[in-house]
């Protein structure tokens, strides 16, 4: 009996000395760890950024003014071009300064494209407000045909969603002879990072005509 109390008190004093070693080695490596520096390559979060245009709500007065600035802008591209000036950077800091390619997907469908339907691209409207580029030959240049008077009659705007207004209407471009022609609209416009309202969607069309 007394020889198994021995063996029993050996076998205690060897297990303590185990659990009391297991617990250093482990209270050492966790001091290890919250010591180490986090190595210098670990994952960054990712930010996503690709929204660049603001959170600011759009009134129905600043639809309308770039409404006006739009034709505005129509008008100017066909007078230069009227002037044998340099056309193309007219209508390419027209698109630059209306559109919002350089924000995000710009949603186009032109009045007078049949074959290229939607221009999701700058260089797309480009050619369709001037012409002159081969991957889009049916395109005859909207801008210089050219117009002299642009007017919007808005049916209604709304901004429900405050950060993006959507308007419709038709609006009528007076060309060199005094002629009229009625186009169909829906525009949506959001805000850019300035406060500069820029076109996100437009869509345009000729009223049905009944054959």
């Amino acid at each position: 009996m007394q020889k198994m109390n021995v063996k029993m008190l050996v076998a205690l004093s060897i297990s303590s000395a185990v659990l009391t070693g297991c617990a250093t080695a482990q209270s050492q490596q966790l001091s290890k760890n919250l010591s180490e520096p986090v190595a210098s390559n670990a994952p960054v979060p990712m930010v996503d950024n690709r929204l660049l245009y603001s959170d600011a709500c759009i009134s129905e007065r600043e639809v309308v003014e770039a409404q006006k600035l739009w034709g505005e802008g129509i008008v100017r591209i066909g007078s230069v071009f009227s002037s044998n000036g340099d056309y193309k950077t007219a209508a390419a800091d027209f698109i630059q300064d209306m559109y919002g390619y350089d924000l995000s997907s710009v949603l186009f469908k032109p009045t007078l494209a049949a074959k290229v339907q939607f221009r999701s691209s700058f260089d797309a409207a480009l050619s369709y407000f001037v012409g002159g580029n081969d991957a889009y030959s049916e395109d005859k240049g909207f801008a210089i045909k050219p117009y002299t008077k642009v007017k919007f009659d808005n049916v209604g705007i709304i901004n429900n969603s405050c950060s993006m207004a959507v308007a419709m209407g038709n609006y009528y471009f007076t060309d060199t002879n005094g002629g009229e022609t009625k186009v169909e609209y829906t525009f949506a416009y959001v805000k850019d990072k300035a406060g500069k309202v820029r076109i996100v969607a437009h869509q345009s069309s000729l009223p049905y005509s009944p054959s």
